[in-house]
């Protein structure tokens, strides 16, 4: 009932998720990184900007006036938070199955300077040391196991939304 009347509401909807969005960043980079000092791995980099556009998308889709275009920025915001759950499943099976050999390499940035791009992405995905170790967990679980999880909520609650026939006229 509840869950039902606030998916009435997509740009509600949208403006809550880009707002958890926005909430989850601050909490990695100015709690995560600044306080407690854990420096990110390029997988932790690449979720990080898997969050940053679904959030931008969602904020766009509560900004949308036409059913349309709320409809296509929701799609394109699933799309990225299927890839930043994809990157997360990786991380966390990286934890859980650390590799031989610690090594994460360069971050992200030095990768992308160093290397061309068709180098410099399965660099990142491969994963090492840095990315597969747990320097801090919340109720059991890695920071990679909780984007998990949140990528797969936003993706679900954006797909219930747009499965929802669009309301005539347009609510907020």
């Amino acid at each position: 009932m509840v869950l039902d009347s606030l998916l009435a509401r997509p740009r509600r909807v949208f403006a809550a998720i880009a707002v958890v969005c926005a909430a989850m960043l601050a909490f990695g980079i100015l709690y995560l990184q600044n306080v407690v000092g854990l420096e990110p791995c390029p997988m932790c980099i690449v979720q990080r900007y898997a969050l940053i556009i679904v959030g931008v998308f969602c904020l766009l889709a509560a900004l949308s006036t036409r059913v349309a275009s709320w409809r296509l920025w929701g799609l394109l915001a699933v799309a990225m938070a299927g890839f930043g759950a994809f990157t997360a499943a990786r991380q966390s099976w990286l934890q859980w199955n650390p590799p031989e050999f610690a090594t994460c390499g360069r971050d992200l940035y030095g990768m992308i300077e160093s290397f061309p791009l068709q180098r410099a992405i399965p660099m990142i995905f491969r994963g090492g040391g840095d990315c597969s170790a747990v320097d801090w967990t919340f109720l059991g679980g890695t920071i990679a196991n909780w984007s998990f999880v949140w990528f797969l909520v936003f993706a679900l609650v954006i797909l219930l939304t747009l499965a929802r026939p669009a309301a005539r006229p347009f609510r907020s």
